[in-house]
């Protein structure tokens, strides 16, 4: 059921047969079920998680009643979140099914064994098989990603490899850096703030950073940019990475701002572009009466006692 099922068909029919009003005179529930066929009685014995969505609290309480018994971790949510759920976990099943079957098809034009690769591959729990990199935000960057996948999809096309999935994600990367422009764009305002530049917190890197791309589009629309980070110092920056960011904002030395006051005093609009720790702070210090762009969602700055009104505040995936 698609989210949206629950508020738009079954309550409707349950408070209309009923005579009652859901979320007052009754509960509502959505167990989404995560069992595999072949071996669904074992799964169900013995599931990932349980989901409930809830309307409430009291509703709820049943179905923890029910599941109590079993070994996994119980999460209550929303309706719409939990009728989503089986469909991310769908979604990413089929992903990795392609993914492997990509890697397979490489492989074996390049004479390797894939089974041999997917098993190392699986060996890193850090990064490869956990939550690591599966949080909605802003779109990757580095020396690292973007290369190695036009790497490996310039050689599936040499070998005459079809890789839709490998060859699409270059494309959807861009999509997103699109898709944050255009929050930016929607504002109206012309005097952009950005905190952070380089592709990830903690680092000066800014070869293929994203948010570079950002700045360099709003620059050729006539954009008032501003930019602080405090780890990006153009005196230090040296190599491959200086000439990048020369290449791409050659005019870069007069968009820095030393102190972050100085950037939302020329701004209106404030991007928080890397999940430095301090960004948030800044922005509940000086940014309150801005419009926040949120790319990295690190800090929930819509909920607790100092929230920021969802009339200045927008995320890029929530």
């Amino acid at each position: 059921m698609l989210p949206g099922s629950m508020a738009s068909v079954v309550i409707p029919a349950l408070e209309e047969c009923s005579g009652k009003r859901a979320g007052s005179d009754f509960g509502v529930c959505i167990n989404p079920e995560f069992l595999r066929e072949g071996c669904a009685i074992y799964d169900y014995d013995n599931p990932p998680k349980t989901v409930i969505g809830a309307t409430d609290e009291r509703a709820a309480a049943p179905l923890r009643a029910l599941y109590g018994h079993l070994a996994a971790p119980m999460l209550v949510t929303d309706l719409q979140t939990a009728e989503m759920v089986k469909y991310a976990d769908n979604s990413w099943h089929a992903l990795k099914v392609t993914f492997a079957n990509e890697m397979g098809r490489l492989c074996k034009a390049m004479g390797v064994d894939a089974r041999k690769l997917m098993q190392l591959f699986c060996e890193d729990k850090k990064l490869n098989i956990s939550t690591t990199y599966l949080r909605p935000g802003f779109a990757f960057g580095g020396s690292c990603l973007p290369k190695d996948i036009r790497a490996v999809t310039y050689q599936g096309r040499s070998l005459d490899v079809n890789t839709p999935v490998l060859s699409a994600i270059l494309a959807s990367n861009r999509v997103q850096i699109d898709h944050a422009l255009s929050m930016i764009y929607a504002s109206g305002k012309r005097r952009i703030g950005l905190l952070g530049l380089s592709f990830k917190e903690g680092t000066d890197d800014l070869r293929e950073s994203p948010i570079v791309t950002v700045a360099e589009r709003l620059i050729g629309k006539g954009y008032e940019v501003h930019i602080f980070d405090r780890n990006v110092k153009l005196a230090s920056l040296v190599g491959a990475n200086r000439d990048y960011i020369l290449n791409h904002i050659p005019h870069i030395g007069r968009l820095l701002v030393n102190e972050p006051a100085t950037l939302f005093e020329r701004s209106d609009v404030i991007v928080m572009a890397t999940g430095e720790k301090e960004f948030g702070d800044l922005v509940q210090s000086f940014g309150r009466d801005k419009l926040v762009v949120d790319l990295v969602g690190t800090w929930n700055l819509t909920d607790g006692a100092n929230a920021l009104d969802n009339e200045h505040y927008e995320g890029i995936a929530w």
